[in-house]
């Protein structure tokens, strides 16, 4: 069936147009949304009544990063949460045992990873490895089952070099990472799809000054994260909405940021093998911007980095904004920017004061 082309309209007035924005890069991207929602939340807007939607569920991996760094809660809809997957979680328990071999969760799940420990020998290892003034040699003398042997001799090395001082960051987390390759392969069919997801994992963890400060603010279980708040949220509680825009149907927000509005991610570079392909990723664009009840963003990056490179690599590709915003249609949006060199908006910036709310929120969660 051929598309029927529609005008949208309202009947409720409005001085305000729905903004484009012009960003670097996702990094920005994700610290520009933040900004955005802290200074909804400080107007009245409930963090509930915001919504952050995207055409894929790893889109959202940067932003997931920086709303817990910065202590946002946020529920996702469509897909895990990004530090909930089970191969994030695999590569950062190596990291956290390396860190600190007393911590008893990181260890057990990070020994079980290789194949002939099971749990009685992975607890023996940790209490080996917590109570030894050198871990790595705690490990390297410890007699596992003959058929794990050449496993645990990998392990082992890899763990020596994560304890050897003067590894610059994010080169440990690279070593995890080429170690667990493998294991993931063993572990997982779809082992390619999530590769992907360690590689973007790797990208993003530049943006922290060492293992410690990234483990620190990103990998550790908040204090809501445990047991005796499992169940459904409180009605009293408030987060900000992360979604797919396919599980967005239905729903409607004051405020809607569209991440990755370039082509290659909207329309999909998978989406656009025929012309009914195509239109069906315009469809979904319209649902994704008839979400908004007030505030419309569609968030536009401009360089996006290649995953396969080192970690000081700056190899990258541009993007163009989505085909389905034409030159034409630019006169009914707002177009900004943020000015990344300086950290500048040409809007008005966030207020000191937000910032220092948002410190003294984080520091009172752990106390």
């Amino acid at each position: 069936l051929e598309r029927h082309a529609k005008t949208l309209w309202t009947d409720k007035a409005s001085s305000i147009k729905p903004q484009l924005v012009l960003i670097p890069d996702e990094a920005e991207q994700a610290r520009w949304v933040c900004n955005r929602i802290l200074e909804q939340r400080e107007t009245g807007v409930a963090l509930k009544s915001q919504a952050v939607l995207f055409r894929a569920a790893s889109h959202s991996a940067a932003l997931e990063l920086e709303l817990m760094r910065r202590n946002i809660p946020f529920v996702k809809f469509g897909g895990l949460k990004f530090l909930e997957a089970a191969h994030i979680k695999d590569v950062l328990a190596v990291l956290r045992f390396a860190q600190n071999p007393s911590g008893r969760l990181a260890g057990f799940r990070a020994l079980q990873l290789i194949p002939g420990i099971g749990q009685a020998t992975a607890t023996r290892l940790v209490e080996a490895a917590g109570s030894s003034d050198d871990p790595a040699a705690a490990l390297e003398g410890f007699a596992v089952p003959a058929r794990c042997k050449t496993d645990w001799q990998a392990f082992c090395a890899l763990y020596r070099r994560l304890r050897t001082p003067g590894l610059r960051w994010p080169m440990d987390l690279e070593l995890a990472r080429a170690w667990y390759q493998p294991h993931l392969e063993r572990l997982h069919d779809d082992a390619q799809v999530r590769a992907a997801d360690l590689d973007q994992l790797v990208a993003l963890s530049g943006g922290y000054g060492n293992r410690e400060s990234f483990l620190a603010e990103i990998t550790l279980d908040p204090p809501e994260a445990t047991s005796d708040r499992a169940g459904a949220p409180l009605l009293d509680e408030d987060y900000v909405i992360l979604s797919t825009i396919h599980s967005s149907k239905g729903q409607e927000w004051n405020t809607v940021h569209v991440l990755n509005v370039v082509d290659g991610c909207m329309p999909s570079d998978m989406g656009t093998g025929s012309q009914d392909d195509i239109e069906e990723e315009r469809r979904l664009l319209y649902v994704a911007m008839t979400r908004a009840r007030e505030n419309l963003h569609l968030v536009v990056p401009n360089r996006f980095f290649i995953k396969q490179q080192s970690s000081m690599g700056d190899r990258h590709v541009y993007a163009t904004r989505t085909r389905f915003i034409t030159p034409v249609m630019l006169k009914h949006f707002e177009e900004c920017a943020w000015l990344s060199a300086d950290k500048r908006e040409l809007r008005t910036p966030m207020p000191d004061s937000i910032r220092m709310m948002v410190r003294d929120r984080a520091r009172n969660a752990w106390k």
